[in-house]
């Protein structure tokens, strides 16, 4: 289906078409949310919110950009969201789980698997997730969108609505941030 016709018939009210454009997205969506958010239950949660989302304002879609990068643009909003939220809520429980029923320190170091990666790969991928999780907002969505999803920088421009050099420079920087944090990282393993 042509995406303008697309258009036309979700701003109609088409089930068929909006049908259409789950199928096509989901999988993109879930993985985007999922990369941000590293935990598949609130990620499936922040996915229907998206969609949700898209079908509640795609009659304020006026196709200044791509339906695709519109659509990116509200995942990695939502999931932003979501994860600003955990992370404030999580501060307190992190402190409080510190501790078992004895009051003995007890810690639990939180994994993250990527459906997608690769068994062997499963403890560097969980390192470096946890590596991007530290990243500036900004570093992570950019970071994620082109080195996870495979986003062009034009494509990330669009998403982020930010110049291409601004986009460069926050790639060039999650980057050297995450070389340095992982060096360090490695270098702190082998003492």
């Amino acid at each position: 289906m042509e995406e303008k016709q697309l258009i036309s018939d979700l701003q109609n009210g088409s089930e068929s078409a909006f049908r259409y454009l789950v199928e096509l997205f989901q999988d993109k969506v879930f993985s985007t949310v999922l990369s941000i958010i590293q935990n598949v239950e609130e990620a499936e949660d922040v996915s229907q919110e998206v969609f949700i989302e898209v079908y509640e304002s795609v009659r304020k879609f006026r196709g200044d950009s791509k339906i695709s990068t519109w659509i990116y643009r509200i995942a990695t909003t939502k999931a932003l969201e979501a994860y600003r939220k955990k992370r404030a809520t999580k501060r307190f429980a992190f402190l409080t789980s510190l501790f078992g029923d004895d009051d003995k320190i007890v810690h639990h170091s939180v994994t993250f698997e990527h459906p997608g990666i690769v068994l062997e790969n499963k403890e560097r991928a969980s390192i470096l997730f946890r590596h991007i999780n530290q990243l500036p907002d900004s570093q992570k969505i950019a970071f994620t969108l082109c080195n996870i999803e495979g986003l062009s920088y034009h494509e990330i421009t669009e998403v982020m609505q930010l110049s291409l050099s601004s986009v460069e420079s926050l790639l060039f920087r999650a980057k050297t941030n995450l070389r340095k944090t992982l060096k360090d990282y490695y270098v702190n393993q082998d003492l």
